[in-house]
């Protein structure tokens, strides 16, 4: 059991990095909004920590209930794919819908001419945007943004497909610390991959002279989220 639990904490290793890293939808939504929403680094991580552990837990708790009911792989992944549709179908709607607030904010940003007349009957003009006033997003005492609950909220309910098939192994041989040791070795590989994915790209984000483009920052944010719904709905990604 030793050498196969070795075996498979590395197989759960190498498919958690990989599985994460050609799966965009793990990070992009992640660095996007930190963009658009001005985070701080330690906002980001722990947004990106907090979805990623939503993401797994709840694959873990599915494959959990499924084997102490005795539900057959193939009908657990059934229920993994239904989630994923779900979960994909969500983000898509969420970019959606800010693609289009990030326009409609980004029109009311937009730059606009103020003429200034004086008594001596010099008249001058200088071009004048909220954005630039306003570099901040303005919210209602004691009321705080949702962004990131929604976030959490479609990242608990996408399912982390590779994880049941692996732990199926260790619980067909009664070894709860295998399906210890082969969860946590799969979650804190995909996690810390989310997290160096999202933090790298921010960073190279910043360094981007965005210029005029940036009053439209939300709106991008939004539909790079809708493209990544997208690409699972109807590539499979």
């Amino acid at each position: 059991m030793e050498r196969d639990l070795i075996a498979l904490c590395i197989a759960a290793a190498s498919i958690g990095f990989f599985h994460t890293l050609f799966g965009p939808d793990h990070y992009l939504p992640f660095v996007m909004m930190s963009a658009a929403r001005k985070w701080s680094r330690l906002k980001t991580t722990f947004i990106t920590i907090l979805c990623g552990i939503g993401h797994i837990g709840s694959s873990v708790v599915l494959g959990l209930v499924g084997v102490a009911l005795g539900i057959a792989l193939k009908k657990l992944e059934m229920i993994e794919s239904a989630r994923g549709e779900w979960a994909a179908w969500a983000l898509m709607g969420f970019g959606l819908a800010y693609f289009v607030w990030g326009l409609r904010r980004a029109y009311k940003n937009r730059p606009h001419v103020h003429k200034h007349f004086h008594a001596e009957g010099i008249v001058h003009a200088h071009t004048h945007t909220h954005q630039e006033e306003h570099a901040h997003i303005h919210t209602e005492p004691g009321k705080k943004s949702i962004t990131p609950w929604v976030l959490f909220v479609i990242f608990v309910l996408g399912p982390c497909e590779p994880l049941i098939p692996m732990l199926m192994y260790p619980a067909a041989q009664s070894s709860l610390f295998g399906l210890v040791v082969v969860t946590a070795v799969f979650g804190i590989v995909t996690i810390s991959t989310m997290l160096a994915m999202v933090l790298v790209t921010s960073w190279g984000i910043n360094l981007l002279p965005l210029g005029r483009i940036e009053r439209y920052s939300h709106a991008l944010a939004g539909a790079a989220i809708c493209l990544c719904g997208a690409a699972i709905v109807f590539l499979g990604l």
